[in-house]
C-alpha cells in the first residue's frame, strides 16, 4: 500500500504525516523470473501503474566481457550526473507537447479496447486466451510513450510506427492470460503481436 500511495498520490505517510515526493519522481522495479521463494507478485492494480514492462535478457558477448572485466578489477567506477533536475522536468514537458493526431489516439485506443473480453467486437484469440484486458492507463501510456519515441527519432509528431514500437512494453503487463493460454505456452507478447496484425490503422 505504501508503494501504491507513492506511485499514485506522489506522497508517503509516516506517523500520520504526509510527505510530498518531489518531481521528477518515478519507480523502477526488478522481477527475477527464477528466484520466486519469499517474493510475491504485485496485484494487477499496482502493475498497471508502471508505464513499461521491459524484458532484459542475457548480455551480449562483448557486454559480458566488459562486466567480467569491470567486476574483477581493482578499479572503481563512479556514476556521474548527465542531466540536472530542471532539464529532466523540461524534457518531460516537451514530450507532452508533441502532437498526436486524433487518428493516432483512436488507433491506440482501439488496440487497448480490443484486449478486453467485455467488448462486443473482441477478436476470437482474445476471448480464447485472455482473462482480463488493459485499462485506460494503457491508452494514455501508449500515446505518451509514442510521443517520447517520436522525439528520440527526430520526429515532430506521433506516427503509427511509434505506437506499434511501444505496444509490447506498454501492454504486456496489463493483459492477464487464462489457463488455456498458459497450457498452450501463449505469452502476452504473442497476443500483442496478433493484436497488431488484427487492428488496422483505420477502421
Amino acid at each position: 500500500s505504501a508503494l501504491l500511495e507513492a506511485m499514485q498520490e506522489r506522497k508517503i505517510s509516516v506517523g500520520g504525516e504526509d510527505y510530498k515526493l518531489d518531481d521528477p519522481f518515478f519507480v523502477l522495479a526488478t522481477q527475477n523470473p527464477i528466484e520466486q521463494e519469499g517474493t510475491y507478485p504485485l496485484p494487477e492494480a499496482q502493475l498497471d501503474r508502471f508505464m513499461f514492462l521491459v524484458k532484459v535478457g542475457y548480455p551480449s558477448d562483448d557486454e559480458e566481457s566488459e562486466i567480467v572485466r569491470r567486476m574483477t578489477s581493482p578499479a572503481t567506477f563512479k556514476a556521474e550526473a548527465v542531466l540536472q533536475r530542471e532539464q529532466i522536468l523540461a524534457f518531460q514537458q516537451l514530450v507532452r507537447r508533441v502532437p498526436a493526431a486524433d487518428a493516432m489516439i483512436e488507433y491506440a485506443k482501439r488496440l487497448v479496447r480490443k484486449t478486453r473480453v467485455t467488448e462486443a467486437d473482441t477478436p476470437d484469440f482474445i476471448n480464447k486466451w485472455v482473462t482480463w484486458g488493459a485499462g485506460p492507463r494503457a491508452s494514455m501510456n501508449l500515446i505518451l510513450a509514442a510521443k517520447a519515441r517520436a522525439i528520440l527519432h527526430g520526429e515532430a509528431h506521433v506516427s503509427w510506427d511509434d505506437i506499434r514500437a511501444v505496444a509490447k512494453p506498454v501492454l504486456r503487463h496489463r493483459i492477464i492470460l487464462n489457463f488455456a493460454a498458459q497450457a498452450e505456452r501463449i505469452s502476452t507478447d504473442d497476443i500483442i503481436e496478433q493484436l497488431l496484425g488484427h487492428v488496422g490503422e483505420k477502421e
